[in-house]
């Protein structure tokens, strides 16, 4: 991975993190699920069901977020990358003399 392009890294990483998200979303929707389906009343069914729907939409707009944060982060260094190997490279200024006097 010492030859990966850091905009690929970027982009990997954040597949993972967004990845790793959505289990945790998954998770928690069927904890708040499981409660839905053990509440006694119905007004607790639909508040639990209500909060195991808004993990998922959170979570998924979460998701969106994090993944296109990381596509605009990978793209303006492969940007900053591709223009700075076009650009020449500095002249370099002559050594200043000191004098004796």
């Amino acid at each position: 991975m010492a030859e990966a392009d850091l905009d690929a890294v970027i982009r990997q990483t954040a597949r993972a993190q967004t990845k790793a998200l959505m289990a945790a979303a998954k998770k928690r929707q069927a904890v708040w699920t499981a409660r839905a389906a053990k509440a006694r009343d119905k007004d607790a069914k639909a508040r639990f069901r209500f909060m195991a729907k808004s993990t998922m939409l959170n979570a998924t707009a979460t998701a969106k977020r994090l993944q296109n944060s990381a596509e605009n982060a990978a793209d303006a260094y492969a940007r900053a990358i591709k223009k700075a190997l076009e650009e020449p490279p500095p002249a370099k200024k002559p050594a200043k003399k000191t004098e004796d006097a």
